[in-house]
């Protein structure tokens, strides 16, 4: 099988994995009892909470573990909103993820007012258009750092500066980012940045929110007193530890897996061009390492991905929250993408784990399905 969607979900980390095992059997303890066979946990979950809050430039009392980004984002866009008495404006985009979209649904129902900016053809938002838009009212502003079907990267250190200058708090859902491009969130300025752990070769059911020092964000999950009170449940200590290992292993060499991954996706751009298959490339020149938005016009991307399927390759036709859904994209839309090329878009996620020849399988079983 040729593994080619991994914007949708990673392997494995072989080290992180290792490091998870003794907190699945023998060091099972809850790490918020006060005996001594919860130290060790405890002791893991501090170390994890550090390991994470260096690779992107925190401090470590900035980071709350919750169960993915969808948390995250909820915790984020929900708690801010909720609490604000003066029920001031939100901001947002058109084609974020699912989590925060309908996060943000969900506050208008309760009459909670949000406003959503939209993306140029090349999938990114403009600080201008921000600053048509923002007003001193503006309680928020949520735009994700990557997009996750088109890849495209974001200027978050100009949008979060504008948003500042107006009042507002700036968060960013970077699941599909960290762990693969450098993120400083203190030399950005952000207020909250979400990400989930199996995006970057971690485990599933785990991820965190990073909250600047000195945000006041009540609960989303009331119960208990852990993450200093302001998440209750107990705490998944392998997963705590397997996302730390996993994220500082794809950090360490996050320069080298770019250089690897764009390689990659040049062979891949090019051979397609050789062989004279027309097709377009979504997103711009800014984007993800490895995450290529193609489209094929008058062909089915549906076809596509059953054809590539059945010939053992892997693929998306947009994000894995859309799988069931055969109309175009809310991301393909957002960016005004002609009607006959959206239908024909499928999503190539290249991971690190990919090689030359898994490329040059993808672009030969494309060959067979267009050209036959």
């Amino acid at each position: 099988m040729i593994y080619a969607d991994n914007a949708a979900t990673t392997a494995l980390d072989s080290e992180a994995y290792e490091a998870m095992k003794p907190y699945l059997m023998g060091e099972y303890g809850n790490p918020s009892q006060p005996y001594g066979f919860s130290r060790t946990p405890k002791k893991a979950i501090q170390e994890a909470r550090e390991t994470i809050a260096s690779c992107i430039g925190a401090s470590p009392d900035e980071i709350f573990f919750t169960s993915g980004g969808s948390e995250s984002d909820n915790w984020a866009l929900k708690s801010t909103a909720l609490f604000d008495r003066k029920h001031r404006a939100t901001i947002t985009t058109a084609f974020e993820h699912h989590a925060v979209l309908h996060a943000a649904e969900s506050l208008e129902m309760l009459d909670h007012p949000v406003a959503y900016l939209w993306p140029d053809r090349n999938g990114t938002i403009q600080p201008a258009t921000l600053e048509r838009h923002i007003t001193d009212a503006t309680l928020l502003v949520s735009v994700m750092f990557a997009n996750n079907e088109l890849g495209s990267i974001q200027p978050i250190g100009e949008l979060c500066e504008i948003a500042h200058g107006h009042g507002a708090l700036f968060h960013t859902d970077a699941v599909q980012a960290v762990g693969h491009i450098p993120i400083d969130v203190h030399a950005l300025g952000v207020d909250m940045l979400s990400a989930s752990a199996h995006k970057f070769n971690g485990p599933r059911g785990i991820g965190f929110l990073y909250l600047r020092r000195g945000i006041e964000l009540r609960p989303l999950i009331d119960g208990g007193a852990q993450e200093n009170g302001r998440r209750a449940g107990t705490e998944n200590t392998a997963a705590i530890v397997g996302m730390a290992v996993a994220l500082k292993n794809n950090c360490q060499l996050v320069e080298a897996h770019r250089k690897y991954l764009d390689n990659l996706s040049g062979i891949l751009i090019t051979d397609l061009r050789q062989a004279g298959i027309i097709f377009t490339k979504n997103g711009g020149d800014h984007t993800l390492p490895g995450l290529l938005s193609l489209s094929f016009p008058g062909v089915s991307g549906e076809m596509l991905l059953h054809r590539l399927d059945l010939m053992g390759i892997a693929v998306s036709t947009g994000s894995a929250c859309d799988s069931k859904n055969t109309e175009i994209s809310h991301v393909l839309k957002a960016i005004e993408l002609d009607e006959k090329a959206a239908f024909g878009t499928i999503r190539v996620s290249l991971g690190k784990y990919n090689s030359e020849e898994d490329v040059e399988g993808i672009v030969a079983a494309l060959k067979k399905i267009l050209k036959d």
